[in-house]
């Protein structure tokens, strides 16, 4: 009887260091995959940093900052929504010393309609106004599986836009480029999904508001 319950208490230890082997090993192939996935990402960010920013994109903050944030973004998604007070918080932590830098990658259905009213927007100077109020109102009009941008104007008329020359400039030939530039800078880059960040040209690839506050106060350690 002793003999058995012996045994049985090597074959669960066994069982035990088994699973700590296994569980061992696929943490350090994650660890492995990640540092690999960062490192493709970081040499096609590299090879292509010409890409990062053009000199139509929307930018904020100080022109001499040494550390530029550039994000890739969709009105219509709901976590880039979340993550644009976060970023200005960042901003806002660190004065004078981040750039933000937007570009465009409408994903979702509808959200190509948005995007030139946005850059149509930029036009008048009023690009980070009609955001915020195209944020503010995406529940409205960016319903998935059934969005309404056209519902959009009625939210965006105390920003102070000339509303008839922005629905003129949309159909812009200039327009209509920069967001299909965009569009290809993000192919190249690698950015399929938003909202897609890139810090000093160094892609965000473990995807997070730790993961971004730490990539950016990395940064700033590095150039301040």
């Amino acid at each position: 009887m002793f003999l058995k319950k012996g045994s049985l208490m090597k074959n669960k230890y066994v069982v035990l260091m088994a699973g700590g082997i296994l569980t061992a090993t696929f943490v350090v192939a994650a660890f492995i995959y990640n540092n690999n996935v960062y490192n493709e990402l970081a040499e096609k960010a590299l090879d292509n940093a010409s890409l990062l920013v053009r000199d139509y994109s929307p930018t904020i903050g100080n022109a001499e900052a040494k550390v530029t944030i550039v994000e890739f973004f969709d009105p219509a998604c709901e976590t880039c929504k979340a993550f644009h007070p976060f970023v200005k918080n960042l901003m806002d932590s660190n004065p004078g010393k981040i750039k933000l830098v937007m570009r465009y990658l409408p994903l979702h259905q509808g959200s190509d309609y948005v995007v030139k009213i946005l850059e149509s927007a930029k036009m008048q100077g009023k690009f980070w106004e009609t955001l915020n109020a195209t944020y503010a109102a995406q529940p409205v009009w960016a319903a998935h599986g059934d969005p309404q941008p056209e519902r959009l104007w009625m939210r965006i008329g105390k920003v102070g836009l000339n509303i008839a020359q922005v629905k003129e400039d949309m159909a812009n030939s200039i327009i209509i480029e920069r967001v299909q530039q965009d569009l290809e800078d993000a192919k190249n880059l690698q950015v399929s999904k938003t909202p897609g960040f890139f810090v000093n040209g160094k892609p965000l690839v473990k995807f997070g508001y730790k993961q971004l506050q730490e990539l950016v106060e990395s940064e700033i350690r590095r150039n301040y």
